[in-house]
């Protein structure tokens, strides 16, 4: 009886702990700010995102990811210098939830301008979200903006 039950905890800690592997959270971003963007391919391909679109010139990369569900999740990376910003598209309830879950401990400063949400947070910079209703119109569903602006101190590591 014990086995079944200790085998019956692991299974559902692993699901657990890899359920949301594929989704991004508050140490992915500040592991993503403080790393170059040729690490991202490796980090995003490594949570399964596709990468969309590369423009060497332009310094930008976009990644997507398809979800079960019909929901999505699109990135774009775009560097300037040696900082990394990130433009985060979704219409998955849960990423949103993580973010504000995981970066809800490190605020230091937080505001609704309009219907814009933003954050300022500890060794990461300004996050701001932005809400919209789906078209066409789905109560279950929103589309969420997520833009992550790093502070001046956090520069990218070669």
């Amino acid at each position: 009886m014990k086995k079944i039950f200790l085998s019956l905890v692991v299974f559902c800690s692993v699901n657990l702990c890899f359920g949301q592997s594929s989704l991004i959270s508050y140490d992915d971003i500040t592991y993503l700010l403080h790393n170059n963007i040729n690490k991202a391919d490796t980090f995003f391909m490594s949570k399964g995102f596709t990468m969309v679109k590369k423009d060497v010139k332009k310094k930008t990369r976009k990644y997507g990811l398809s979800l079960p569900g019909h929901t999505y999740i699109n990135i774009d990376l775009r560097t300037d210098g040696k900082r990394l910003f990130i433009d985060m598209e979704t219409n998955e309830p849960q990423q949103y939830n993580l973010i504000y879950n995981s970066i809800s401990q490190y605020i230091n400063k937080e505001g609704n301008i309009a219907d814009v949400q933003s954050f300022t947070v500890k060794d990461l910079g300004n996050i701001y979200i932005t809400i919209n209703d789906t078209m066409p119109y789905d109560p279950l569903k929103r589309l969420y903006d997520i833009h992550i602006i790093s502070d001046k101190g956090i520069t990218a590591y070669n």
